[in-house]
């Protein structure tokens, strides 16, 4: 070690070694001394037809093993800004029981909530988002920067409204999300109703079509979004299914006509300077691609999320 003094600190050591946490940050359980705190959400109880976004937090990390510390486009240094730690998992001993299962995730957030942290919540499936909104928004309603192939703004389906096709509309209704606030980007794909997302549109939201994105142009949609959610408190939720499968065929619900991996990270880069109080990347089901691009491609968007996030923890 002392031939090469860099070394020191184990994030810029090979790549190869050492066990792997999300994005190589310490690894701390206990919430101490942490201002944002990454934390896996292994659970995919609520997903429609594919299983398999459990194994996502955990693939995440090996993955996340790749990215290095500054971010050459931005300039920012989060572990130099801020103290982030890989906080372990939001796992829950009764995974067979979708209700109960959201109850002990909340009770986890609810414990990063009291401890100052801000999370980025890697799941998992998007039902997850529920109960990390109804941590994090207990005191108000927030807004939000949804990412996504789906609105998941649906009602009942095979008799559960908590499904991962419906966490938006279950928190617009338990009043933690502002849908006036709320802006959805990147939606498209076959459906059997047209009304599908009726709840997005009648309750306020701003929904920004996948052939809407394209006639805007990025510029457009990005001083859109930053209108919509205004100065005061936002939450930030990534589907790793907004992108197109020919990036990200490792997930549940693959729509083609998505994002690239650039737009998604000028979208999140957009985000710099907003009230984040949270973020997730979802969606992201290792079985389905054993390349591991799906994983690697949620990695740098968990890296991006990190980046705006920290930023927050500058001094003037």
């Amino acid at each position: 070690m002392s031939d090469y003094p860099e070394f020191q600190d184990p994030r810029a050591r090979p790549r190869y070694v050492g066990l792997p946490t999300f994005l190589r940050a310490p690894y701390n359980e206990e919430m101490t001394d942490v201002d944002v705190g990454i934390i896996g959400v292994p659970f995919d109880g609520g997903v429609t037809n594919r299983p398999g976004s459990r194994h996502g937090p955990r693939e995440v990390r090996n993955q996340s093993t790749l990215i290095r510390m500054k971010n050459q486009s931005t300039g920012v240094a989060p572990h130099d800004i801020c103290r982030v730690a890989d906080i372990g998992d939001a796992w829950v001993p009764s995974p067979f029981e979708l209700v109960g299962s959201h109850l002990a995730i909340q009770h986890t957030f609810n414990k990063v909530k009291e401890r100052g942290i801000i999370p980025i919540a890697v799941g998992g499936d998007h039902s997850v988002s529920l109960p990390i909104l109804r941590a994090l928004a207990r005191d108000r309603p927030v807004g939000m920067i949804h990412i996504d192939a789906h609105c998941d703004t649906g009602d009942d389906y095979m008799g559960s409204k908590f499904h991962h096709g419906a966490p938006f509309s279950r928190a617009v209704e338990e009043g933690l999300l502002d849908p006036k606030r709320t802006v959805q980007i990147g939606i498209r794909g076959s459906v059997n109703d047209l009304d599908l997302w009726k709840f997005s549109h009648d309750s306020g939201m701003r929904v920004i079509y996948m052939h809407d994105f394209y006639t805007m142009g990025l510029d457009k949609v990005v001083a859109e979004m930053r209108q919509v959610v205004g100065d005061g408190p936002v939450y930030v939720s990534f589907d790793i299914d907004s992108l197109d499968p020919a990036f990200a065929p490792g997930t549940g619900t693959p729509e083609i006509g998505g994002l690239t991996t650039l737009e998604a990270q000028l979208l999140i880069r957009a985000c710099s300077g907003l009230n984040i109080i949270g973020a997730d990347m979802v969606e992201v089901a290792p079985p389905f691609d054993p390349s591991g691009n799906t994983a690697l491609a949620g990695a740098g968007i968990l890296f991006e999320l990190l980046c705006v996030v920290s930023e927050q923890f500058k001094t003037a």
